[in-house]
């Protein structure tokens, strides 16, 4: 963890990459390290694009970074993928693991984190939030917003 972290800040150290968090892929960027310092999985982000955050996008970080700690707490995976592209007209980000996967259909009503915090909050802001997995092949989380 430490050496991950010093490595993101050599990186940004060298290629003069300072980074706001008022950009989406700081934010971004910054969700992924959180997580990763927090749960000591590593946590690949790539983001191809920028934009300015709004209260829409920001909900969408929102909703990737609880996508990434759901996948360091109960996935089992080695690492996680993060994947954001901002277009003119959408902005998504695909959160991955290759873990064990579950059943999305069979989440308890009780379960906040995914109902809550990821889908509903992406309806609340105008967008979607997909989740594809079964048990043994992982799981991709999709949040998409239009713009």
């Amino acid at each position: 963890t430490l050496a991950r972290r010093q490595e993101r800040e050599l990186r940004t150290w060298l290629y003069g990459e300072t980074q706001t968090a008022a950009m989406f892929k700081a934010a971004l960027a910054q969700a992924g390290a959180a997580v990763e310092d927090e749960r000591g999985v590593p946590v690949e982000v790539v983001c191809v694009g920028d934009t300015e955050l709004n209260a829409d996008l920001e909900a969408m970080i929102k909703a990737a970074r609880e996508s990434v700690l759901n996948a360091a707490k109960h996935s089992g995976a080695s690492a996680i993928d993060v994947y954001a592209e901002v277009a003119d007209d959408r902005v998504e980000i695909f959160v991955r693991d290759r873990g064990k996967g579950f059943d999305p259909d069979l989440i308890a009503d009780d379960r906040m984190g995914v109902k809550r915090s990821i889908i509903d909050r992406m309806e609340r802001h105008g967008g979607t939030a997909t989740i594809r997995s079964a048990p043994g092949e992982g799981t991709e989380v999709r949040l998409e917003m239009k713009r």
